[in-house]
């Protein structure tokens, strides 16, 4: 008897792993962002990129800035893209924006 309840005992652990994983928010994910490309957002709210080369860097460098550190992109309701400077996560390291 002691086995079979074991056996439902692990049973039915397995059953609430996937809930538990579920409930969890996912891990955030790191931009893949690539030395040869390009992003663009355009007057249409399209987000693309761009194979880029170098024969034009200059032209491209001119009047680029730097992003600074603690940036943060998100768009709006109005499918915006906006970016605001500063802390985002707490002091846990969880998102300060997020759910809940």
């Amino acid at each position: 008897m002691t086995g079979s309840f074991v056996k439902l005992l692990f049973a039915a652990a397995l059953s609430l792993a996937p809930m538990t994983a579920m409930a969890q928010s996912p891990a955030p994910t790191a931009w893949v962002l690539a030395p040869d490309a390009g992003y663009g957002y355009d007057a249409h709210f399209k987000m693309m990129q761009y194979k880029m080369g170098t024969n034009n860097a200059g032209l491209l460098l001119k009047g680029a800035k730097k992003v600074p550190k603690n940036t943060l992109f998100f768009l709006g309701a109005n499918g915006q893209l906006y970016m605001r400077t500063g802390p985002f996560l707490n002091s846990d390291g969880s998102f300060m924006f997020g759910p809940g």
